[in-house]
């Protein structure tokens, strides 16, 4: 079983669990480029906030809200959910050595309906899903990874939180925990100061291996 130190894993969705974000960097890119022509790269800035954030900072007007809404239920129908490699045997070997593993994302219960409907598999690797609905503060707040620790009654230096924005990263670091940063979203000289360890994917990492890094 685990040696104490290193009792839950704690993932964020897309970009960590799900190679999904350059699908959503196109997406969200397109949107701004309609509304904020003069203003290039916004995509980059929403990275980690949810859809209600990002309407609240940047979207005001409902009808607008609505449309995008509507293109985004449609997208989201449609994209692909391929998981960041080797993640299925890294999540099913620390869930056999002991570790609690769980989803903690902004993304809220609707879109998480439509990947439990094209990934019929997706819940039996995670003992908790925390959507956007579970927190009152998102990331950068460490919230949510604070209420996924509470959920399994450990303290933030028993759990490791795997990111991919700059916001998730934060919340982890302010959540006091261990934080293995992936270079899915953001190069990896860009996300190290904001991360314990960086790797690309899951590929070579282990309970074992894992253990080590935490020691």
């Amino acid at each position: 079983m685990n040696n104490g130190k290193f009792c839950a894993a704690l993932f964020d969705l897309d970009g960590v669990v799900f190679d999904t974000e350059p699908q959503y960097t196109v997406f969200w890119g397109n949107q701004f480029r309609k509304y904020y022509p003069d203003q290039p790269g916004m995509e980059q800035k929403i990275k980690g906030m949810t859809l209600v954030q990002i309407y609240e900072a940047y979207f005001k007007d409902e009808n607008v809200q609505k449309r995008i809404t509507s293109e985004l239920d449609e997208f989201e129908q449609n994209m692909n959910f391929e998981y960041v490699k080797d993640f299925k045997s890294f999540v099913t070997d620390i869930r056999a050595n002991g570790v609690k593993t769980a989803v903690v994302t902004s993304s809220n219960k609707a879109k998480m309906e439509n990947v439990y409907s094209k990934c019929p598999e997706f819940k039996s690797y995670f003992d908790a899903i925390l959507t956007s609905e579970d927190f009152a503060e998102s990331k950068p707040s460490p919230d949510c990874y604070l209420k996924a620790a509470q959920r399994f009654g450990f303290k933030s230096d028993e759990c490791v939180v795997f990111e991919d924005s700059f916001n998730g990263l934060k919340s982890g670091r302010a959540a006091e925990m261990y934080v293995v940063g992936l270079s899915t979203t953001n190069e990896a000289l860009a996300i190290e100061g904001c991360s314990d360890h960086v790797i690309s994917d899951y590929e070579g990492l282990n309970f074992e291996k894992m253990c080590e890094l935490i020691l």
